[in-house]
């Protein structure tokens, strides 16, 4: 199938009316909350100090995450997805209508009530949210639908701060906020309607109603039962919203303290970071070639650590006015311009960082546990914001650090969380440097691989043209591939990392070493039994003259022990590059060279013998060595 562009999925029903759903109800979340705490700092007298006010409600909103997210989990596997997310949407038009009498009233603790039960809708909401994703989506179609997903949420909350901050500046706010809340609730609970049916993933789940106990239970669920990547995947998802908790939090303060801006610099810096991350997940679909792409992980740490150091270098020593700064006037100055570029950089290479984690929790976790490991991660998500408020104060106030230098800090947490990570999970390792060879040295072009099933055993035949083979056909087949190599290219340094995180099986000549030999068969057939898809080079080594050589008999033994389809395929262009064995290699002659894996139709186990599979392999392969 050709992949198309993720906005493709914005016309059709089985995204567009959900991705309405989450735009609007993210809307309205930030209109209410931003038009309540301006309420509380320029027009309410309630008397109270308005930062405790403040602070009251951030707290509010966060709290239901912890209360709740175990419950909304659990009613995510329960119950048909679709029609839970028209309850939750019709609650939120009830709890709008309380929110518009508190706003229409000035009656603070309704509103303040009212916050606190949107946070509770979000909780229960969140679950629900992600784990519908897979059920409607296809797999090549998960990382454009997650993207679009971020870039609507963080859009949405852009344009709900604005626009309370437009409503509350007129003499007729309590009016037009309460009007707005009401009139969006509505939209999204009709945009709900159109959601295509989601089944229930596991409906004779008995719910526990007990807190504490499901929320210790989902946690375990989602950081111990699961496997590490999804587990490791939990943490860097909830070490993003640390990280953009501190950012979001501290720009107020380092616009004004730092920049000497009005709040339109506010606005400003907060549009720029928006757009950053909105682009970066745009960007992660082509980046990634429509399949979930870990590797872009380690590449967005090492963007959020980098341009967060960069803000840290440009801050300080910007020039003071008469008067605050406004927005027109900081772009007047161009250190100004080395500061929102650092901040888009941010933005961006979170983008990067966050989507593929969000498709790869999605893709690996078993659907009848899929809303409860999201549950888990929201728990998490929220565990880590409330720490990244003790971690701001303490950094601030206890060890007087300034704002850049708190950004430098968490640029360098950021290097060490994310360096644990990955050495727990050298997948995200060892897909990051496929992805980066995929990249740079060369551009690969791809073709027939949706010969190559979506499940089950499959056996990929390919020749071998250079030490690097395995690095681009793993990084091109969406599936993971357990690779039979040679033993010696298996061994050699640096790339014998990657080989071994990726399950690749180790092979050497019936004469030169029968218990690698032996050992060999037994693990691929182990593979293929647990429907893993298995790719050798039956040339048994590297071609010396960019011909195909000779298919030896263990791709006969493989199939012989166990009939499943054979795929045959071939790499186009990669005589001559660098890590050929062509004695006329030149390293930058062949830099960004383009080359090409073509896949043929599968055959069946009875009639692939080796003479016809190296046929097959060479007509696919062509003239181009």
């Amino acid at each position: 199938m050709t992949p198309h562009s993720q906005f493709s999925l914005l016309g059709t029903r089985r995204f567009l009316p959900f991705f309405l759903t989450q735009l609007l109800g993210a809307f309205n979340d930030n209109i209410f909350k931003q038009s309540l705490i301006l309420a509380i700092l320029y027009k309410l007298s309630s008397g109270a100090d308005a930062s405790l006010l403040v602070n009251l409600c951030a707290l509010l909103f966060i709290l239901p995450f912890f209360l709740f997210s175990a419950l909304g989990g659990q009613f995510g596997e329960k119950f048909a997805k679709d029609s839970l997310i028209r309850t939750i949407k019709f609650a939120e038009i009830l709890i709008m209508l309380a929110g518009a009498a508190g706003v229409l009233l000035n009656h603070l603790p309704l509103m303040l009530a009212v916050l606190f039960c949107m946070g509770t809708q979000s909780a229960l909401f969140g679950p629900v949210k992600y784990s519908i994703l897979p059920q409607h989506l296809r797999e090549e179609e998960l990382v454009g639908g997650n993207a679009l997903v971020e870039m609507g949420t963080f859009l949405a909350i852009l344009a709900g701060t604005i626009g309370a901050g437009i409503m509350m500046a007129s003499s007729g706010y309590a009016s037009l906020v309460a009007g707005t809340v009401v009139t969006v609730a509505v939209l999204g609970y009709l945009a709900s309607r159109g959601i295509p049916r989601a089944h229930a993933a596991l409906p004779e789940l008995v719910l526990d109603w007990n807190i504490l106990r499901q929320s210790w239970r989902i946690m375990r669920l989602g950081l111990v039962e699961q496997r590490p990547a999804v587990s490791r995947s939990l943490v860097g998802n909830s070490w993003f919203w640390f990280l953009g908790a501190v950012y979001l939090t501290q720009i107020p303060a380092y616009a004004k303290q730092w920049l000497y801006g009005d709040e339109s610099v506010v606005t400003l810096i907060l549009t720029v970071f928006s757009v950053g991350i909105a682009l970066g997940s745009m960007l992660c679909e082509r980046m990634s070639g429509h399949k979930v792409e870990i590797g872009l992980v380690p590449f967005g740490s090492i963007g959020l650590s980098l341009f967060g150091m960069l803000l840290w270098w440009h801050s300080g020593g910007f020039p003071q006015g008469a008067q605050a700064h406004d927005w027109l006037a900081l772009l007047g100055h161009g250190q100004a311009w080395w500061i929102l570029s650092s901040i888009l950089g941010i933005g961006l290479f979170g983008g990067f960082y966050i989507v593929p984690l969000y498709a790869l929790i999605q893709s690996r976790t078993a659907e009848h546990e899929r809303a409860r490991v999201i549950a888990a991660n929201n728990i998490l998500n929220a565990l880590f914001m409330v720490v990244s408020a003790i971690v701001s104060i303490l950094f601030l106030s206890v060890a007087e650090l300034s704002i850049p230098q708190l950004f430098l800090a968490i640029s360098l947490m950021n290097v060490a969380v994310n360096s644990y990570i990955f050495k727990l999970v050298p997948e995200f390792s060892m897909r990051f440097l496929i992805w980066l060879l995929g990249h740079s040295l060369y551009r690969v072009e791809h073709q027939g691989l949706d010969a190559i099933p979506e499940d089950g055993p499959a056996v990929l035949v390919c020749n071998h043209v250079s030490f690097v083979d395995a690095l681009l056909v793993g990084g091109a087949v969406r599936r993971p591939v357990r690779f039979v190599m040679y033993y010696k290219i298996y061994n050699l340094p640096v790339l014998n990392f990657i080989f071994r995180t990726a399950g690749t099986v180790p092979i050497a000549g019936r004469n030169e070493d029968l218990l690698i030999y032996d050992a060999a068969f037994k693990k691929i057939a182990e593979y293929l039994r647990a429907g893993e898809l298995v790719c050798i080079f039956p040339e048994g080594k590297l071609t010396g003259d960019g011909e195909i050589n000779e298919f030896k008999g263990g791709i006969e033994r493989i199939i012989a022990e166990n009939p499943v389809p054979v795929i045959p395929m071939a790499l186009q262009g990669l005589w001559g590059s660098f890590f050929s064995r062509d004695p006329r290699k030149r390293l930058f002659r062949r830099l960004w060279s383009r080359i090409k894996l073509v896949a043929g139709a599968p055959l069946d186990a009875a009639q692939a013998d080796r003479q016809l599979l190296q046929a097959r392999v060479a007509a696919l392969r062509g003239e181009v060595r």
